[in-house]
């Protein structure tokens, strides 16, 4: 995850401007930099690799104002150099982002067309040209930015500074956190209120869409209309955890708003949006010789695993096992020589899944880990890893661990079919491209999380929920029920939709919610919805989830109980995005019953035991 800070002061900011982008420091990153204006002109110093060597060369050639922005960058369009550090200017303006512009393509043709001469690989340079243009035009600088943040689509958070203006600084937000800080004659952002905590105890959290013109004393923020608006200023207790929280009850609301983020950093390090191909990291094995893979995880990850194993076979034509990690190894199972082992945990300290991988190194196999920490013990003893950069995730109940694994692993199947000669390039492409929309979807399902939570109500008294799904949805499936039983303590069973009449069915009654995950376009669709009718029949109260295509279809047929609209999307990414209903489903519900949210009973973050 990128870091952004941003500092309208009185005194000079760049050693403040280091010490933000220190604290950021745990969401990772490969470049770091800054920007100042320095007698009205734009100054700036950038460096690959860590924050140390930043602060060598600001040793060396010391950079001087009071008004800056600072950045660390993990690199998603282009390859981690300083030319491709942030932040990025012109003459005139000078910008940090994190997230991904998905129409940047679009806008650096139009611009090049113009003249405009492009210095790096990155999609966020496209910003500094386009408000440039803009500011050339004799618009200004906020009429400049509301202009370019209208032709903007994607996930992301903006801060810019403009040349000439020592007290103004704009910032905007959309699907990427952006908070402002209020001090004594100064003002600040910060993509992580941690980054502002020594600064300010006064916090001000965008929402979705905003946009905020900043002077020394003073923000004027506006909506996606461009009219403006009052958004609370909290006080925030500067060591406490409650910093990490922003405006959110608990961390894990927190952490599932931050997966268009999350989702956009994870895809965006293997992705190349332009040419919509998959880039991997150097792993141990030609994926093209490979005869089998094993897939080895505990609890949320095996889920993901689970659809991994779909996405593999489907797409790269190679079989694919898949166990829990507690019984992986006891099953003494014999492994074929030149195999892949894959391994999914986000702490990469999973007792349970670490004995796995030693189990399966010492069958020969070659290891690959999907995880979320670098300098893990899975990550150390594994020969290739496929990083997940979800960030620290304090929330007990995985939720953007998950869905950023599952990105991950969709990157990785359509690598390996591609690989193996098994998927063609045009498909490779749609995928691609359609993985690459996920974030911005996942904004739009987060938009609707009000609705969500009145569903939940529906939750609250039962004893028993089933839910079901067929072929990527029925993992999808299995994690809800997961989710619910975690945080809520309601008992939770997750099916084949098409099992429900081998036993399930028998449990069905007007007591028994069933959500339905079913999206309008899947092959499947149809024989799923002849499983919801006769749950229906049955007298089952259904929570249906699927695009409006699906629910017409469906209401057609039958009458749920309820309904969640999702964006239309192709199935192959499907479960990505339906992965974030059910984890609202199962928060808002806990909290109705007003069980510890963060903290459930009996569980712990890291497994590190038998």
């Amino acid at each position: 995850m990128c870091g952004i800070i941003g500092i309208v002061g009185k005194k000079p900011v760049a050693p403040l401007l280091l010490d933000g982008l220190k604290r950021l420091e745990y969401r990772g990153y490969d470049s770091a930099g800054i920007a100042t204006l320095v007698n009205g002109n734009i100054d700036r110093r950038r460096a690959e690799g860590r924050l140390a060597n930043l602060a060598t060369l600001l040793e060396g050639k010391p950079i001087a104002g009071t008004i800056g922005i600072g950045h660390t960058r993990w690199a998603t369009h282009g390859v981690p150099s300083e030319k491709n550090a942030h932040p990025h200017a012109t003459g005139k303006v000078a910008v940090v982002h994190n997230g991904i512009i998905e129409n940047f393509q679009e806008l650096r043709d139009e611009l090049a067309a113009h003249g405009n001469k492009f210095e790096t690989e990155t999609d966020t340079e496209v910003v500094v040209h386009l408000v440039t243009r803009y500011l050339n035009d004799g618009l200004p600088p906020k009429e400049a930015v509301a202009a370019t943040l209208q032709r903007l689509q994607g996930a992301f958070a903006l801060v810019l500074i403009f040349s000439g203006h020592h007290d103004l600084m704009i910032g905007a937000r959309l699907g990427s956190p952006l908070a402002i800080g209020y001090g004594d004659g100064e003002m600040y952002f910060g993509s992580d209120a941690l980054a502002l905590a020594p600064l300010t105890q006064r916090i001000c959290y965008l929402e979705e869409g905003d946009w905020a013109v900043v002077s020394d004393r003073q923000a004027t923020i506006y909506d996606t209309a461009g009219q403006t608006v009052d958004r609370r200023v909290v006080e925030t207790a500067l060591s406490g955890a409650m910093i990490g929280k922003g405006n959110y009850r608990h961390f894990m609301l927190k952490e599932i708003f931050e997966q268009p983020t999350v989702i956009g950093d994870t895809m965006h390090a293997v992705l190349n949006p332009a040419e919509r191909t998959i880039t991997l990291p150097k792993l141990p094995i030609d994926l093209a010789t490979v005869p089998r893979v094993s897939i080895s995880a505990c609890g949320t990850a095996y889920y993901a695993g689970l659809v991994g194993k779909y996405w593999i076979e489907r797409l790269a034509r190679v079989p694919v096992e898949i166990d829990v990690a507690s019984e992986f190894r006891y099953r003494n199972m014999p492994m074929v020589e030149g195999g892949l082992a894959l391994f999914i945990s986000q702490s990469g300290e999973t007792m349970d899944t670490l004995s796995a991988l030693r189990y399966a190194r010492d069958q020969k196999q070659h290891i690959v880990s999907v995880v979320n920490v670098p300098e893990s013990t899975i990550a150390r003893e594994s020969h290739g890893v496929l990083r997940t950069l979800a960030g620290p995730e304090i929330g007990v109940a995985s939720t953007k661990a998950f869905t950023t694994q599952l990105t991950v692993l969709a990157a990785f199947a359509i690598a390996f079919g591609r690989a193996r000669g098994t998927l063609p390039a045009a498909a490779a492409a749609d995928l691609t491209g359609a993985l690459a929309e996920v974030p911005s979807r996942t904004a739009e399902v987060l938009a609707r999380a009000a609705d969500i939570a009145k569903i939940a109500e529906q939750l609250v008294e039962a004893r028993d929920v089933l839910y079901l799904g067929r072929g990527t949805s029925f993992p999808i499936a299995l994690e809800g029920a997961l989710k619910l039983k975690e945080i809520s303590y309601i008992h939770a069973e997750g099916y084949a939709a098409g099992e429900m009449k081998h036993g399930p069915i028998a449990l069905i009654d007007e007591a028994v919610p069933v959500i339905v995950i079913a999206p309008g376009n899947d092959p499947l669709f149809e024989k799923t919805a002849s499983n919801v009718q006769e749950v229906i029949a049955r007298g089952g109260r259904v929570i249906f989830i699927s695009d409006a295509d699906g629910i017409g279809r469906l209401e057609r047929q039958a009458k749920p109980a309820a309904t969640i609209e999702m964006p239309r999307v192709d199935p192959f990414v499907a479960p990505i995005l339906y992965s974030i209903p059910v984890q609202l489903l199962a928060y808002h519900t806990a909290v109705l019953k007003g069980t510890d949210v963060d903290q459930p009973r009996n569980l712990a973050k890291s497994v590190t035991v038998e």
